[in-house]
């Protein structure tokens, strides 16, 4: 049970970091991460990982706002201007009510995705202590295997 969990692990590892390596191989990635924003980011992911979640999140909501005011503009051409005040003030506040829940939401994923981030790995290592022991166990086993062959 253990060796396959310690299989699976490992294979998910390797898959990761050929995940990684062919991400940060891609040319536009290369070309983004040579500036000075790129930079910056790649020295603070947690930074990087919020804007990510933010934008991808956001997106939807900015695309229906500009639809809503460009229908509104068309509106108003036609002579409701009061009519596109309000709906522009009444929008604009829902899109900001918005854009400020999604911003708390990808911070707070952020936030637990790092925690899973820095927890995992030492959970891990308290988890399998004992295969560590057995590896360094079985190391001076074979070297004291060794050293006794070679004194006959």
């Amino acid at each position: 049970m253990q060796q396959s969990s310690s299989r699976l692990m490992q294979q998910l590892w390797e898959r990761w970091t050929s995940l990684v390596k062919n991400l940060q191989e891609d040319p536009w990635v290369a070309r983004l991460m040579t500036t000075r924003i790129g930079q910056y980011v790649s020295s603070h992911p947690f930074l990087a990982l919020t804007l990510m979640m933010f934008s991808i999140m956001a997106a939807l909501p900015v695309g229906i706002f500009f639809t809503f005011a460009l229908v509104t503009a068309i509106i108003s051409a036609t002579g409701f201007v009061f009519v596109e005040v309000i709906l522009l003030i009444v929008g604009g506040l829902t899109l900001l009510s918005i854009l400020v829940g999604i911003a708390l939401f990808s911070l707070l994923v952020s936030v637990v995705v790092n925690a899973f981030i820095s927890s995992i790995p030492s959970q891990l290592k308290n988890y399998y202590t004992h295969w560590a022991k057995n590896g360094v166990n079985q190391a001076q086993k074979t070297e004291n295997e060794t050293s006794g062959l070679k004194e006959l």
